[in-house]
């Protein structure tokens, strides 16, 4: 395989040495590390000896395939959670323990959902790995967030997570990726539960505070997935198929956390957390009429196509 021009530049002798490292900027600017393999040669597999993919090989229906590539897409983004997660935490002691093994368990789910997708040519390798790269690029950021905010939000997230994890699993209809989304969604589960009980805890030391998080968390809610490349058109798909739509997110995210940790029923607020908790009453119950109305258009869609045979 030749050598790249860009690195072939490193050995040009001609010139000055600011002429020689302006040409070899401009050239790396057009080179990326997977020109050192083979895999620039054959794109879609066919020059490496296998055949370009199908959707015909997919076991599984295209809204499932969408549902499947945004949960790995999601997990693929790992290295920007970690950063923001050890920037809340530290790395010191208990906590640094957790994020690092949190770390560690979350890389292993898109481990075995990439290898689930690959060996059972569920979806376009090639174009899931431009996709990842598209992500991985776009990062996530929380923009400092401070710690309590963060302990919400995972909350949240993580519920929210495992619920999705789980909901495709099903609607996959394959025996398989269901035992093994129902695997990843436990971990979920058990992530969330740590989070949850930051939060309880503390209540029980700053309530103005925490409520106030909790509230500015619940109102700005947005899955870490939402750099995902088309992210709006795809949770508009799996939001149709009934996988994680606002009746979801209202009935079996938010409030059971909401219930978990008695934010109605709370005494001793001050001004600050009484004012929080005004705020989120009234963004829950605009919630759950925002979800009666997506379910009304979403069953009077399905009337209209069923009246006409689809």
């Amino acid at each position: 395989m030749a050598v790249p021009e860009s690195t072939a530049l490193m050995y040009e002798l001609e010139g000055t040495v600011e002429e020689n490292l302006n040409r070899h900027l401009a050239a790396a600017q057009e080179w990326m590390p997977h020109e050192y393999v083979p895999w620039s040669e054959g794109r879609n597999f066919a020059d490496l000896g296998g055949d370009a993919w199908d959707p015909e090989q997919s076991r599984v229906s295209p809204i499932a395939r969408t549902a499947l590539e945004v949960n790995l897409l999601t997990e693929d983004n790992l290295p920007s959670y970690h950063r923001e997660i050890e920037r809340a935490f530290g790395r010191d002691g208990a906590w640094g323990t957790w994020v690092h093994r949190w770390t560690a368990e979350e890389g292993r789910h898109g481990i075995c959902i990439r290898d689930y997708l690959l060996v059972t040519r569920a979806v376009d390798p090639v174009e899931l790995e431009r996709m990842r790269m598209a992500t991985m690029q776009a990062g996530y950021e929380t923009e400092d967030k401070p710690l309590l905010r963060v302990c919400a939000y995972v909350s949240f997230q993580e519920l929210a997570t495992r619920l999705s994890h789980r909901n495709t699993g099903r609607y996959t209809q394959d025996p398989l990726a269901e035992k093994l989304l129902a695997r990843v969604s436990t971990d979920e589960n058990l992530h969330m539960v740590f989070y949850r009980n930051l939060v309880k805890a503390a209540f029980e030391i700053s309530p103005d505070a925490m409520m106030r998080a909790i509230t500015d968390e619940v109102l700005d809610f947005a899955m870490p997935g939402a750099v995902i490349p088309s992210f709006a058109r795809k949770a508009a798909l799996i939001a149709k198929a009934g996988i994680y739509d606002l009746r979801i997110h209202h009935d079996d995210v938010v409030m059971p956390l909401l219930r978990y940790w008695k934010v109605f029923d709370r005494e001793g607020f001050g001004e600050v957390g009484e004012t929080a908790r005004e705020e989120l009453a009234t963004f829950i119950k605009a919630l759950d009429t925002q979800a009666a109305r997506f379910e009304e258009r979403r069953d009077a869609a399905a009337a209209r196509a069923a009246a006409r045979g689809l």
